[in-house]
């Protein structure tokens, strides 16, 4: 009994020494912030990677937020940028020209009862230009400007204002001189210089153009469609290149020209004139009055049909 008793001290003694070691083992982990193991899975027999412990609020946000270099609102240095893909969405191509120089509209759903506003001769002055576009902008009207290179060169801050206003350039030649008994290479110089200048200033070439006095002739139409220029001259003239300055009753005139001649489609020319600017307003009144609205030049295809 005696020999029965000293084993069994031993053996319980060897017990409680490690059952200590085993909670102090433990408690060491714990404070450490290890995780114990998990059990062994019954299919594999072996250990299940432990699961990450969900990261704190602020590691979580900083990876999910997108780094300036990947998102497209931020430039080189992170910066923010505004967001220009609204503004930059093309116009929809809702019109097409035919042989009379009139806008027809591509489908029956699509409104025939416009007219195409066009001002040539330019660009001559602020204070011509800006009241002129004060105007269409107070209509939601759009205007083709046709444009001069010579006039262009002089006062390349014009160019930039009709620009900046919204104004749509064309091309006018250079020297506005007529084109369908000059050379080829004559005729290219005065079309591909106007496109190189524009393209210079404003950062876009035109997609228009009118030959000076309507007259391109075959080579004047052979370089504007080389240049992916739609060739146009106009199909309602208001007439006041014929008007001066001392005539009287010259808005009434401008008005009754247009409106003798006007249809749907029409493609109006005017020019930047001081008794233009004058009369503007009340000539768009009157047209929207007819039930006519300003077609937007970006929606005409540049393909004649």
């Amino acid at each position: 009994m005696k020999k029965v008793g000293k084993a069994t001290i031993t053996l319980l003694l060897a017990a409680f020494l490690l059952s200590a070691c085993n909670s102090d083992g433990n408690s060491a982990d714990t404070a450490a912030g290890n995780q114990p193991q998990p059990a062994a899975t019954a299919q594999s027999g072996t250990a299940e990677p432990a699961t990450a412990a969900p990261s704190a609020q602020p590691a979580s946000s900083a990876e999910t937020a997108p780094s300036p270099e990947a998102s497209p609102q931020a430039d080189a240095a992170g910066t923010a940028q505004p967001d220009d893909s609204a503004a930059a969405a093309e116009v929809p191509l809702l019109y097409h020209m035919n042989k009379n120089y009139d806008i027809v509209p591509n489908t029956e759903t699509t409104d025939k009862k416009v007219v195409l506003l066009t001002f040539d001769d330019g660009p001559k002055e602020a204070e011509l230009i800006n009241p002129l576009m004060d105007t269409l902008d107070k209509h939601n009207a759009k205007a083709i400007f046709f444009v001069n290179g010579y006039r262009v060169k002089e006062h390349p801050e014009l160019l930039t204002l009709i620009h900046d206003r919204g104004g749509i350039i064309g091309n006018h030649s250079w020297d506005h001189i007529v084109l369908k008994d000059k050379s080829e290479t004559e005729v290219r110089k005065q079309i591909e210089d106007v496109q190189n200048i524009v393209k210079e200033i404003t950062g876009e070439a035109p997609q228009f153009f009118r030959p000076p006095h309507g007259a391109g002739g075959d080579v004047g139409k052979k370089i504007a469609a080389g240049n992916g220029l739609l060739y146009m001259t106009w199909s309602v003239g208001s007439l006041d290149w014929e008007m001066k300055e001392k005539d009287t009753g010259k808005t009434e005139k401008l008005i009754s020209n247009v409106t003798s001649q006007l249809h749907s489609g029409s493609n109006i020319l005017m020019h930047e004139l001081p008794w233009t600017v004058e009369a503007l307003d009340t000539l768009l009144t009157t047209l929207e009055g007819k039930g006519y609205s300003f077609v937007d030049p970006r929606s005409i295809e540049l393909k004649m049909r």
